[in-house]
């Protein structure tokens, strides 16, 4: 067990997880962000790579945010979130700011499509998420002050 108060990180709990969560962390960490780059990637390459789907609502969907230039942009946020998540950098920021893509995966894959390969995608779009976000839930829990207060200095107050 290391003593981390003697190591200069007050802020860090006294027990580190054993490695199983980290190894979990790591593998979904690497699965994930490849899979956002990948997904990103895919249709700057070739559109015809993009996934459309088999429903009618589905394939409605997908044009729609092509049509509207949406999907470049979202693919763009891809590619950066997942290149952040692949090299582990910024991962409070990286972990939340997925969240609304991938409530629309998800709504795509549960709601748009039908099929048991879209059904598993948007479970593991669910469980990675919720791996990632995991290890970094003390970032958040200030997020949900129900009555915060401000600081109007000129300050960064990220050191606090």
């Amino acid at each position: 067990m290391i003593n981390t108060r003697q190591a200069g990180h007050e802020d860090l709990p006294e027990a580190l997880p054993g490695p199983t969560i980290k190894w979990i962390y790591h593998f979904s960490r690497i699965i994930f962000g490849g899979w956002w780059v990948y997904s990103g990637v895919m249709p700057m390459i070739d559109p015809s790579w993009q996934p459309l789907g088999q429903e009618q609502q589905a394939i409605d969907f997908s044009l729609a945010l092509i049509d509207s230039g949406l999907m470049f942009w979202v693919k763009i946020a891809e590619i950066a979130l997942g290149l952040m998540i692949l090299f582990n950098r910024f991962m409070p920021l990286a972990a939340i700011a997925v969240l609304p893509i991938n409530f629309v995966i998800v709504y795509w894959n549960f709601i748009l499509e039908v099929g048991t390969v879209e059904y598993t995608f948007g479970a593991l779009t669910i469980i990675f998420n919720a791996i990632l976000i995991w290890p970094w839930r003390r970032y958040y829990w200030p997020l949900l002050a129900f009555r915060g207060r401000p600081d109007f200095s000129t300050d960064p107050g990220i050191q606090d």
